[in-house]
């Protein structure tokens, strides 16, 4: 039980040291690439995300799906990459090649579609290389660069003020 406290303290650290060094991006490239990053104990209509990808114009091969879990990962056999706190080490550390992969992929994009307080999720959210960093209102600012507060159960209402917005910024390719 200390141990936990200590490793959750550490990880702490790890992700406040990640958003006081983000650096945002701020260009007019289009969004060709996007990742996902989902909470599966609270949303888990992954088809709606290939919808929006599809309205966006990223294609389904640059599209990147991650779930989380606060369960074992034998119980979710539907999702490619499903991670759960057992899949960190110390400080923030990542055990798994396929998150780390994630994390380190470029999207143009990210949206982090979670509203509960996991540190897990966030340190991924802060580590990950996106240039773009959009999610649900959550309690550290600092994860996103555009924040749409909605009820996570308000998918349409996300996406239609999402696509809004990327309008509005110029990050939709008309192809």
């Amino acid at each position: 039980m200390i141990l936990k406290g200590f490793k959750q303290n550490s990880t702490k650290k790890h992700l406040s040291k990640l958003l006081n060094s983000r650096q945002v991006f701020s260009n007019n490239e289009k969004i060709a690439s996007l990742g996902v990053m989902i909470n599966i104990d609270e949303v888990d209509d992954f088809e709606s995300f290939r919808k929006l990808a599809k309205e966006i114009n990223v294609r389904p091969n640059k599209l990147k799906i991650i779930a989380f879990t606060s369960n074992k990962k034998e119980d979710i056999s539907s999702w490619d990459v499903c991670f759960n706190p057992k899949d960190f080490n110390w400080k923030g550390k990542i055990k798994n090649k396929e998150l780390q992969e994630f994390i380190d992929t470029p999207f143009d994009a990210l949206i982090s579609y979670y509203e509960a307080d996991v540190l897990e999720m966030k340190v991924l959210s802060a580590a990950s290389k996106s240039k773009f960093k959009i999610g649900v209102l959550q309690s550290d600012t600092r994860l996103n660069d555009l924040i749409i507060k909605t009820n996570l159960k308000q998918f349409d209402l996300f996406k239609n003020e999402l696509i809004k917005y990327l309008n509005t910024f110029n990050k939709i390719s008309n192809e």
